[in-house]
């Protein structure tokens, strides 16, 4: 039999019993149940649930979370229990998930230590991560998917990192509109280890808004809590911070740092509507708009440097309760005609070629980002990187398709030629040193002929053939997954 828990409104959450939905009927379920969250939690935001802890352990909810657990690119690491969950035989995983659901229901669930692991940085440092267990993972994707309904309900239209069909490209179309529109100044945050130093109490406290259900409250906080088993052997305890490598930390940032898109967003709707915004600019007033992409955010200030520089103090008060500092050697102010970078864009204002006196903004690849996919290039086409030529395709054209994607937005053109070139000529390289007793003529007609480059049945992907589209901006109309779903 199938229980079912009533909601104040009359409708139902829906508790399977013992039987195991396959993917495609649990991704059904998951589905309803969550459009429904989001439905109680847009029309009553003072809402707070206390009855969820069922969904967390409901089998379709488990299976979804499994799919997600394995199908992503941590299901090949393992964490301190030594499991890969990508190692799990098809036969074994009902069973698994059966005993994972009996431990969570019964409330004997703990989660244990992740396990740290270094990630070497572009600029020279590292990124820490922290590997959960493979059944901490299950647990941490089956929360989300029941708590992600109900804050995507609160989060600010400004905040787009780590959010189901948000973009980057909606950032800086964001970005491009406000700029074009007299945003000129910058400030340019940048929060000191933003996810090593939330603060747990501040962190709850926002979750507790939403949720009343203790057991869900005391999973949260067992994640947060469950310490670190350090790359030197050494176990450490977390009081701070929700680690990186966790599928429910992203989340748990959002929460924590919605601080921030509130206090801004509370500044825009104070102002009133648009012509009462344009008076208060031709009285000299300062209007701002916050754009976040999980730990960076900017704020485009139509005002004065001085009035951009007073938000050094002001965020920082905002900051300070969820335990979290702006860095002082990275978080900067600037004009846009200095230009500036985000999320692996230059964005900057300049002259329009031919068109005197007039500018417009313009969005490009950093230089930074430019000499990472090189740098990457560079890598894959040594010397004893590959075995045959179709090796190497395999593993340039999807690096080279998908930053060309990602950027294909922008100011491209040349960048993309210049990026073909680039690759090209290291694949040429590539195959002279691999066959060294060929001369140049000879390694054309065997490898490069019509100077097209291609290997059983692989091409390379030619990146100047990459179309330049314009992105536009969405605005508030981003739809949520749940917006036209059928409850």
């Amino acid at each position: 039999m199938i229980a079912a828990t009533e909601n104040r409104e009359g409708d139902t959450l829906m508790n399977t019993g013992v039987s195991w939905p396959d993917v495609t009927e649990a991704w059904a379920r998951v589905l309803a149940l969550q459009t429904k969250l989001h439905r109680w939690a847009t029309d009553d935001p003072a809402r707070r649930f206390d009855d969820l802890f069922n969904l967390v352990y409901d089998p379709g909810f488990l299976v979804a979370a499994w799919n997600r657990v394995q199908g992503n690119k941590g299901g090949r690491t393992a964490g301190v229990d030594g499991i890969v969950p990508r190692s799990i035989a098809p036969e074994d995983v009902r069973g698994m998930l059966a005993e994972l659901r009996e431990s969570v229901k019964s409330g004997e669930f703990a989660p244990e230590r992740v396990k740290q692991k270094s990630i070497p940085k572009a600029n020279g440092k590292v990124r820490t991560l922290g590997i959960p267990t493979m059944t901490d993972r299950i647990v941490q994707a089956s929360l989300k998917l029941v708590l992600e309904p109900i804050f995507e309900a609160d989060f600010m239209p400004s905040s787009y990192g780590f959010r189901p069909r948000r973009r980057a490209q909606d950032a800086i179309a964001e970005i491009h509109f406000y700029a074009s529109r007299g945003y000129v100044q910058v400030f340019e945050a940048d929060i000191t280890a933003c996810f090593d130093e939330i603060d747990h109490t501040a962190l709850m406290e926002r979750v507790r808004s939403r949720i009343a259900d203790r057991r869900v409250l005391r999973l949260v906080r067992g994640f947060l809590r469950a310490g670190v088993l350090s790359e030197d052997g050494v176990n450490r305890d977390t009081f701070t911070g929700t680690p990186q490598g966790g599928i429910l930390s992203p989340l748990l940032a959002n929460i924590a740092l919605s601080v921030v898109d509130e206090h801004f967003q509370h500044k825009w709707e104070s102002l009133g509507p648009q012509w009462s915004r344009t008076k208060h600019q031709r009285a000299g007033g300062a209007t701002m708009k916050l754009i976040r992409y999980a730990d960076d955010f900017i704020v485009l200030v139509r005002g004065t440097r001085a009035d951009t520089e007073a938000l050094w103090d002001e965020v920082a008060v905002v900051l300070q309760p969820a335990g979290l500092r702006l860095s002082v050697e990275k978080t900067t102010v600037t004009h846009i005609d200095e230009g500036f970078d985000f999320l692996g864009w230059h964005i900057q204002r300049r002259r329009i070629r031919g068109h005197a006196g007039k500018t417009a903004i313009y969005t490009y690849p950093s230089t930074k980002s430019l000499t990472s996919i090189t740098a990457k290039v560079r890598l894959l086409t040594r010397r004893a990187s590959h075995r045959t030529l179709a090796d190497l395709l395999r593993r340039l054209n999807p690096v080279l398709r998908g930053w060309c994607n990602y950027f294909q937005h922008g100011v491209v053109k040349r960048v993309f030629s210049y990026l073909d070139h680039f690759a090209f000529w290291r694949i040429v390289g590539w195959l002279r040193k691999r066959h060294p007793k060929l001369n140049m003529h000879t390694l054309v007609r065997r490898f490069l002929p019509g100077w097209e480059i291609r290997a059983e049945g692989i091409e390379f992907f030619r990146a100047w053939q990459v179309p330049v589209t314009r992105y536009r901006y969405r605005g508030t109309r981003i739809p949520t997954p749940w917006t036209n779903a059928a409850a």
